[in-house]
């Protein structure tokens, strides 16, 4: 679970895998675009989910270099060139979800763009995490 508070006004219905707003205060990384590539710049196969893996995989590498991890995110914006694409995968898009960041669930939003600047990228992914303040 998060360590940050989820808000969520009286009478509004729950959301499903995502926060409508986080509080959080400490030292805040911001990440760029996150694309679906290795450290070599090879593309993941396995279309949209594949990318997708690979993101998460090189989120959890970016957070790991500010002592960050899954539970601080905050913010994540998600750029996708398929919205149709994305929704016939969401089943296995969340298992990969739940397997690298757990059931941590910041205030996110997917967008779909004409392209990304990565001719082969389908998903681009944006984070902010917070870390919270130790009192040191």
């Amino acid at each position: 679970m998060s360590i940050h508070r989820s808000l969520l006004p009286p009478g509004w219905p729950r959301p499903r895998g995502y926060a409508n707003a986080v509080l959080a205060r400490g030292t805040t990384v911001f990440t760029g675009g996150l694309v679906g590539w290795n450290q070599f710049e090879q593309f993941a196969t396995g279309g949209i989910t594949g990318q997708f893996r690979q993101i998460l995989v090189n989120l959890v590498a970016v957070l790991a270099e500010a002592d960050a991890r899954p539970e601080h995110l905050v913010r994540m914006t998600w750029y996708v060139v398929d919205v149709e694409a994305y929704r016939g995968e969401l089943p296995a898009i969340g298992k990969v979800y739940r397997e690298l960041l757990g059931r941590n669930f910041p205030a996110m939003a997917v967008v779909q763009v004409l392209a990304l600047v990565e001719p082969e990228a389908l998903i681009e992914i944006e984070a902010t995490a917070v870390l919270p303040d130790t009192g040191q």
